[in-house]
C-alpha cells in the first residue's frame, strides 16, 4: 500500500514538473515576443522597414522554423529545440510589432490580459476536464485550414462581413485548440515520454501558437483602432 501510494506520489509529481517546464517555456517566449514587439514598436524607421518583402521573407522563416521543431524536435539536442524556439519567438515579435500601427496601446494590453484570462481558463478545463476531447482535433483542424483560406480570399476581397466571420470562428477554434492541446499533453505526459525537454519546448510551442492567435482574434474584435 506504502509503495503504490509513493509511486502514485512520484506519477504526479513528473506530471506537475513536465506541465510547468511547458508554462514557462510559453512564458518565455510570450515575453521574447513582448519585447521585441515593443522594442520595433517604439522606433518609426524599423516600422518603416517591416514593409513588402521583408515582412513576408519573416513570415516564410517563421514557418519554417514551426515545421522544422514540429518535425525535427525529438530528432534535434534540446538546446536547438530552446534556440529554435526563441529564434522564432523573437521574429514573432518583430512581426507583431506592426499591430502597435493599427491598434492603440492601451486596447492592445486589454486584450492580452483578456487573452491571458480566457486561455488560463480553458486550458485549465482541457487538462482538468474527464471528457475525451480527442474527435475535436481533425474538426478544429479543418476549421483551422477554412480560416487560412478564407483570410486569403479576403485579402483580395476585402469583405467586411467575412472579416468579422473569420475573427469570430477563429477565435472558437483557437480555444478548441487550447484545450485540445492541454489535454493532449496531459497524456503525453501520461505514456511516459514527459520527461524530454524536447516535448516540453514542442508543448510550449503547440500552446504559445494557440495565444497568440487567439490575442490577434481577440484584437479583431475588440481592440481600438487608431
Amino acid at each position: 500500500m506504502a509503495h503504490d501510494q509513493e509511486k502514485a506520489y512520484e506519477f504526479e509529481r513528473a506530471e506537475q514538473t513536465f506541465i510547468q517546464r511547458v508554462y514557462q517555456w510559453m512564458a518565455i517566449g510570450l515575453s521574447v515576443t513582448g519585447a521585441v514587439a515593443l522594442w520595433i514598436a517604439g522606433s518609426p524607421a524599423l516600422l518603416r522597414a517591416l514593409t513588402g518583402g521583408v515582412f513576408l521573407v519573416l513570415m516564410l522563416i517563421e514557418i519554417g522554423i514551426v515545421f522544422w521543431l514540429s518535425s525535427q524536435v525529438m530528432k534535434i539536442s534540446s538546446q536547438a529545440a530552446i534556440t529554435g524556439f526563441l529564434v522564432y519567438s523573437g521574429l514573432n515579435g518583430v512581426i507583431l510589432s506592426t499591430i502597435f500601427i493599427v491598434y492603440t496601446q492601451t486596447s492592445i494590453a486589454s486584450v492580452f490580459f483578456m487573452t491571458a484570462g480566457t486561455f488560463a481558463a480553458v486550458s485549465i478545463y482541457g487538462w482538468t476536464t474527464k471528457q475525451d476531447l480527442t474527435s475535436m482535433g481533425s474538426f478544429l483542424f479543418m476549421g483551422l485550414i477554412g480560416i487560412i483560406i478564407a483570410s486569403l480570399v479576403n485579402f483580395f476581397l476585402r469583405s467586411p462581413v467575412i472579416y468579422w466571420l473569420i475573427s469570430y470562428a477563429g477565435l472558437a477554434v483557437f480555444i478548441g485548440l487550447t484545450a485540445y492541446d492541454t489535454q493532449k499533453l496531459k497524456r503525453i505526459q501520461q505514456s511516459g515520454i514527459g520527461a524530454s525537454e524536447q516535448v516540453a519546448i514542442l508543448g510550449a510551442l503547440q500552446l504559445y501558437l494557440d495565444f497568440i492567435n487567439m490575442f490577434l482574434m481577440l484584437l479583431r474584435i475588440f481592440g481600438r483602432r487608431r
